[in-house]
């Protein structure tokens, strides 16, 4: 659930809660005004944390994971996102926009960057079908795009730095080839299944124009 969503859920049902007990304690039992506000604080206080605790604990099970699992997979994604945005501000500086040729496979391995975070987020479990990614991959891209970066901000570049900086371009070009290995390790369940009904539609597919061409006959 949106974070957004289940701060307002329980906002309403806090806020709903008290005012109703404020209510049944000022004008049911009698109670002075100010005991009746410290009651319904309370009780609003008791519904807002309960809930969220509840929301958390529902979430948590929808995964399929464990509670250590799943706060180990939330501390990874948050420090992936760090890591992404330092990629990012890497791979698409003032000096590396200028470069053409690369920029299409830097917009490239952003977006596979992207995707698995993205969909390790919505669906948390598959984290542990890319932790390379997460404990070597993007670490190693993220250093590498880092070094590359400010080595090629030189003014003066001399003939060594301009083979280093080729050596590490062609380094980086092979872990973005690894890394959407990762994206394709991660989706492999969805592309087996995906392969699955294709061939069954297929086979539906034959078998109706089999049958249409005995019944003309």
């Amino acid at each position: 659930m949106n974070a957004f969503f289940s701060f307002l859920i329980r906002s309403v049902a806090a806020g709903f809660t008290t005012f109703v007990t404020w209510f049944f304690s000022f004008f049911i039992f009698d109670q002075s005004f100010f005991e009746s506000v410290f009651y319904s604080l309370i009780g609003g206080i008791v519904v807002f944390i309960g809930l969220k605790y509840y929301i958390r604990h529902r979430m948590i099970k929808m995964t399929g994971l464990t509670k250590s699992e799943y706060k180990l997979v939330q501390r990874n994604l948050k420090n992936a996102k760090q890591k992404i945005q330092r990629l990012q501000k890497a791979l698409f500086n003032t000096y590396n926009i200028r470069e053409f040729i690369n920029a299409k496979q830097n917009i490239e391995t952003i977006r596979v960057v992207k995707k698995i975070y993205s969909v390790t987020k919505k669906e948390p479990i598959r984290f542990f079908k890319a932790e390379e990614f997460y404990y070597k991959h993007l670490d190693s891209m993220v250093e590498i795009a880092e070094k590359y970066s400010f080595l090629s901000s030189q003014p003066v570049k001399t003939k060594e730095l301009n083979q280093s900086l080729q050596e590490t371009r062609q380094t980086m070009s092979q872990l973005s080839n690894v890394i959407k290995e990762d994206l394709f390790n991660m989706l492999e369940g969805d592309l087996d299944s995906l392969q699955f009904e294709l061939d069954v539609a297929k086979q539906s597919i034959n078998q109706k124009k089999i049958d249409d061409g005995r019944f003309r006959k």
